[in-house]
Parts: C-alpha cells; sequence; structure tokens
C-alpha cells in the first residue's frame, strides 16, 4: 500500500466516545481553553504510546511529526493535486533523462543563524548514502553522484529516470555544521532540533509539546500563527470539545459532532488514495480476467464505499486517478470517468466466459464447486471491515461463497506481501506522482513469486505492456509525451483489472476558523488537509489570522 496507507481509517476506532454521544443526540459544545492565546494553534498531529519521545529525527519512522515543521525539503508534491511547490528550491530542471538540477534558494538561514547553502543538500544526500537506514525513500536507488556549485545541486542518475526527480526533490535536509558531529544519523534522536522550516521546538513534555515561530524564517511573512500547540493524546471527544484549530482524524457524524460543536469548525475530505480489493493474480480463477470482470460488475461501489466511509466519500473510477483533483490527468476516452457501474446480468455473461454458471443460489463453475473466496482485511480497522462486509453480501448476492479474514495488522501485512491471499482490502496511489501511482501497482521490477515478500504489485500482476510503457515514461521529458503515457496506464487499469477499486480513502482534514482561516477547501484546494509530511508546509504558510 501507499504512504497515505492508514490514516485513512484507523482513526475510526478512537470515534467511540463521539459516535456514542451523536447516537444519543447529545449536543457536543467546543469549549476552547482560554489560557490558549488567539496566535496559538491547537492541533491534533501527534500522538503518544502514551508518552511522547523527544525524538526530531526526521529519517526515524517514530519521530515525532512536528520534525515536518522543522525540517524542509527541495520541492514539496502535494497528494491530493499532484501540484508541486518550490521550496528550499526555486526550481529544477532535467537537461536530459539522467541529470536532475535542482537551483536551491537564496536567503535561506538555520534556525541558529547559520546560511543554508548548496553544501548542505549535498551533505545530506552523501549522508544518506553513507548511512543507508537514514535512506527512507531509497534514493540512492536511483542516484549515481552529487555535485554542486554556489547556487545549484546536479545529481546524476544511475539510469535514465524523470520521475526519480520528485522523489529525490522530497528529501527533508539537515545543516552539516550539526550532523557532521553525529556518529550514527540512523539512531540519533535528535532532541534540540535545528532546521530552515517556519517553527523551531519550544517546550517539550512527554505528554505535550509547543512549537514556536522562527522570526528570521525566509518566508515569515506569510506565518500566521506565533505558536503551536501537540497534544499527547487527542480523543476524538477532546478534539469536538476543546477547541483544536486543526485536527487530521475521522469523526463519524462529522457535521453534528465536529461542525456542531460550534467554534466555526469546517472540514474537507478529499481522497487521500483509492481503497480497492487487490485479488491474487497468482491463484485460479482469479487470474481469469473474466472471473474478475465478473466480481467487478457484480459490485455496487457507491453502497461499498457508504458503508465504509458512512457516505463521506465517493466511489472510485477503475483509473488510479484521484477525481476531481487530478481530472488533468484523467484519460478523457475511459467512459464515465472510469466509474463502473453494478450490472448482475452483465456479471453473470462474464462468469459464464468463465465457465461459471448461475445454479439456483451457487454459482458454480466448470470443476461443479461454487465459487468460493476469502477477503482479507486488517483486524481493527473498521471502516475497511464494514466495506468488506458489503462486498461479502453483493457477491453471495450473485451465487458466490465469500468469506472474511481479520488477521491483526502485521499479519495482514505479511499475508498482503507473501501472497498468501484470495482477495486483500489494501490502498493504491494517492502519492501525487503519477508514475509512482502506476509503477507500484503495475511494475515487474516488484514481481516475487508467491511465498516471497514483495514491496509493492502486491497482486502480482505480469503485463509486460504496462512494464513498457513505465520504462518509456523514465525517459520522457516532454509533458504531453507523460500525459499520453499516463492515458495509455489507465487503460490497462481499467481494461485489465488488476485491482478492483471501489472507494477513495478520505484524508479527514478538521479545521477552525475560529482564529485562522483560509484553510484547503474544495473551493480552495491549495494542498491537502493533512497534518502529517511536508504539506503541513504549505497550509501553514497560506493561512491568515483572524484579526
Amino acid at each position: 500500500m501507499t504512504q497515505t496507507r492508514r490514516r485513512w481509517g484507523a482513526a475510526a476506532l478512537a470515534a467511540v466516545a463521539a459516535t456514542t454521544l451523536a447516537a444519543c443526540s447529545i449536543q457536543i459544545k467546543s469549549a476552547p481553553d482560554p489560557s490558549i492565546p488567539d496566535d496559538t494553534m491547537l492541533i491534533a498531529a501527534d500522538t503518544g504510546s502514551p508518552m511522547m519521545e523527544r525524538n526530531f529525527n526526521p529519517y526515524l519512522a517514530n519521530k515525532r511529526v512536528a520534525s515536518f515543521y522543522i525540517y524542509e525539503p527541495l520541492v514539496i508534491l502535494d497528494n491530493v493535486t499532484g501540484e508541486e511547490f518550490p521550496w528550499l528550491a526555486t526550481g529544477y530542471e532535467l537537461p536530459d533523462p539522467s541529470t536532475i538540477v535542482f537551483t536551491i534558494r537564496d536567503g535561506v538561514t538555520w534556525q541558529d543563524g547559520e546560511p543554508f547553502t548548496t553544501d548542505d543538500v549535498v551533505f545530506t544526500l552523501n549522508m544518506l548514502k553513507e548511512f543507508p537506514a537514514t535512506d527512507t525513500q531509497g534514493v540512492w536507488g536511483y542516484i549515481a553522484s552529487v555535485e554542486s556549485d554556489d547556487t545549484t545541486v546536479t545529481i546524476h542518475l544511475q539510469n535514465p529516470d524523470v520521475p526519480a526527480a520528485q522523489l529525490i526533490a522530497t528529501t527533508l535536509i539537515v545543516p552539516e555544521h550539526i550532523w557532521k558531529d553525529v556518529d550514527d544519523p540512523g539512531s540519533f534522536r535528535n532532541p534540540d532540533p535545528v532546521g530552515t522550516g517556519p517553527y523551531m521546538l519550544g517546550n517539550f513534555a512527554p505528554q505535550q509539546y509547543t512549537m514556536d515561530k522562527y522570526e528570521s524564517y525566509w518566508q515569515a511573512d506569510k506565518v500566521a500563527a506565533e505558536h503551536l500547540i501537540l497534544p499527547g493524546s487527542n480523543t476524538q471527544l477532546d478534539i469536538a470539545t476543546r477547541g483544536y484549530d486543526w485536527a487530521y482524524s475521522y469523526i463519524s457524524d462529522v457535521d453534528n459532532v465536529w461542525v456542531g460543536a460550534g467554534n466555526e469548525n469546517t472540514y474537507w475530505f478529499p481522497p487521500g488514495g483509492t481503497i480497492a480489493l487487490f485479488p491474487n493474480l497468482a491463484k485460479e480463477p482469479f487470474n481469469n480476467l473474466d472471473v474478475r470482470q465478473g466480481l467487478s460488475l457484480a459490485l455496487d461501489r457507491g453502497a461499498v464505499g457508504d458503508a465504509a466511509a458512512e457516505g463521506y466519500m465517493d466511489e472510485a473510477g477503475q483509473t488510479n486517478i484521484l477525481l476531481p483533483y487530478q481530472q488533468d490527468d484523467l484519460d478523457p476516452s475511459i467512459p464515465n470517468s472510469g466509474l463502473i457501474e453494478q450490472n448482475r446480468d452483465a456479471a453473470l455473461e462474464a462468469f459464464a466466459r468463465a465457465g461459471y454458471t448461475l445454479q439456483g443460489d451457487q454459482l458454480i463453475g466448470p470443476d461443479g464447486a461454487q465459487l468460493s473466496l476469502s477477503i482479507t482485511t486488517a483486524n481493527g480497522y473498521t471502516d475497511w471491515l464494514r466495506g468488506v462486509q458489503e462486498v461479502q453480501r453483493q457477491w453471495t448476492a450473485i451465487g458466490i461463497d465469500v468469506k472474511v479474514s481479520t488477521p491483526q495488522p502485521a499479519a495482514y501485512q505479511l499475508a498482503l506481501r507473501n501472497g498468501d491471499y484470495d482477495f486483500a482490502m489494501g490502498g493504491t496511489g494517492g502519492t501525487g506522482s503519477l508514475f509512482r501511482d502506476f509503477n507500484s501497482l503495475l511494475s515487474t521490477d516488484f514481481l516475487k513469486p508467491v511465498g516471497e515478500e514483495a514491496s509493492n504489485n502486491f497482486e502480482r500482476y505480469d503485463n509486460p505492456d504496462a512494464q513498457a510503457l513505465l520504462d518509456q515514461y523514465k525517459v520522457a521529458l516532454d509533458d504531453e509525451e507523460r500525459l499520453e503515457i499516463g492515458y495509455q496506464l489507465q487503460q490497462i487499469v481499467y481494461n485489465d483489472l488488476p485491482v478492483l477499486a471501489l472507494y477513495y480513502g478520505g484524508s479527514w482534514g478538521l479545521m477552525s476558523n475560529a482564529k485562522f482561516t483560509n484553510w484547503p477547501s474544495a473551493d480552495n484546494p491549495y494542498a491537502s488537509p493533512k497534518t502529517y509530511e511536508s504539506t503541513p508546509l504549505i497550509v501553514l504558510t497560506s493561512l491568515e489570522a483572524v484579526k
């Protein structure tokens, strides 16, 4: 699955208190803490288990979320729109498919006053090579060498790979004058972080920490909030009642529980990826396209999405494209924007082509047995489970024996990677990079036999035509050529059904207009509303203080 993996739904587990109150028709009211001044933002972004460790190493998985507010990348890629935002680099160009030249922004300083230079970028990238544990994005799988002058950093790639520029550009940069003395950056907790970002660490306690605006930030005039408060515990009830300014959290009955609580609360739930059923293409009969078509046509995707996400998210088209925000990338020749409507008769015709006929209330195959399958989803992912149960109901209605398997999350991941499943609920797309969205889904570079762990292409899709298109994309410098290749990749996903798209996974943005305005919204979708990764830098430099 993709980087947006479980922020789509696991938070629903914590919604019990708010849901219960909503179900009992008890009116929840927000009562902001009067001790928090108007220039300070209360954010539900981090969490303790139960205590928070003072860890601000941007390359460690268990770092504090505010590390993303301290350390900045060369370019920010918004996953909702796919738009690039030049950041520590003013831009980049590719003189050829194997060379990337970043122009580094002038006038940026580290939070201790030292100037930010091209040397910091080169040092950071070389550090990731020397200490592979810090290379969390695997950029040295693409880089051959790095060089610089006073204003530019030039990266030579191992092979022609135009999309690698986006991945490398999103690397968080650290200061050479501090990190050169770190013995092991892969285990360093970085308790006193120094970055180039808009916020510096203030007070830290295991239950809560604060961030203070860096007054010499290179775009300080765009930063409205002087201080941030990040508690370690953010229950759904707390979020609804304590006057949070920003949260990334699923809340059941959001109009009553969040908006109805007052405090000028609003929300925006754009798509953060596509929730899909992954067929195991190494197993019969799921490697039969007619069977996959029958299963696809038997689905009422709208009902599945409504069951899983309470009607907040739209059904997804069979294109691996997030609509409407990536409309410009959509192949206009694909019918109905890729949406596949339920059609029982057409489903039975597809099954018949594969030798399956409806006998009584059972779909019987050429072996004389009822078509049987199991759908795997992770235990505790309640939204996914509701979606799977709706799929189970629909497929049972057409004569299929459907079982549901709910292993613990770690076992679920292992089953997905090893190909130990019939169908698995999962997420695809949503990185903001059209190439990465299709490459992780379709590339034979990730193809592994059943029993061996795959890092992507969990369904074990093997199509030379798809791989040829991905290879063409890597060397394409022309925007129009890449767009056309994207169209052809969408056609493959639409026609060959390597996964069965169901509905969009939500980016659960909860915001308050009481103290700050100009939040991203459906009317102003300038960035994702998520509170993690580098996208919040776009939001934090776009907000306006209420006068």
